[in-house]
């Protein structure tokens, strides 16, 4: 298999495990050996917005919905493109890629704060996984794209 093959495979991959990671449960929350929820990233942010937090709702889907959604787009677009064109994208990509694991590292701060809160504990669901798979993929893929274009 070729990279420019590889590539495509990899944004197609990353782009699905996202939706999963966005929509599947993050993390169990146990409250109190009562209570437990199961809320997925979306659910977390619409929680924060109803809740009355709306800045940090924003801050929280800005960097953990927009952002990743942005960067796979843009570095398809790029993978598709002949190599003149893809060079006008190339330097969005790399600042995209800057930025890579911010969104993973935002939803770790999540499920921390949620466990050393001392009033519930936090147990890693599917979507986190399937959220940190997107970024590793998605990172992997922009790198290639990105020192592709370089070497052309």
């Amino acid at each position: 298999m070729s990279m420019r093959s590889i590539v495509p495979l990899l944004l197609f991959i990353a782009t699905f495990t996202l939706a999963l990671g966005l929509t599947m449960p993050l993390m169990n929350v146990s409250k109190l050996y009562f209570f437990e929820e199961n809320p997925s990233l979306l659910g977390i942010i619409q929680s924060l917005w109803d809740g009355g937090d709306q800045l940090l709702a924003i801050i929280v889907a800005l960097f953990s919905v927009v952002l990743p959604i942005t960067k796979l787009g843009v570095a398809q677009m790029t993978a598709l493109q002949t190599t003149p064109a893809r060079h006008k994208w190339r330097h969005s990509v790399a600042f995209l890629s800057k930025w890579s694991m911010l969104d993973v590292l935002l939803v770790a701060l999540v499920i921390f704060g949620a466990k050393t809160s001392g009033l519930a504990t936090a147990i890693a669901q599917p979507g986190l996984w399937f959220f940190t798979i997107s970024a590793i993929l998605s990172a992997v893929a922009t790198h290639f794209v990105v020192r592709k274009d370089a070497e052309n």
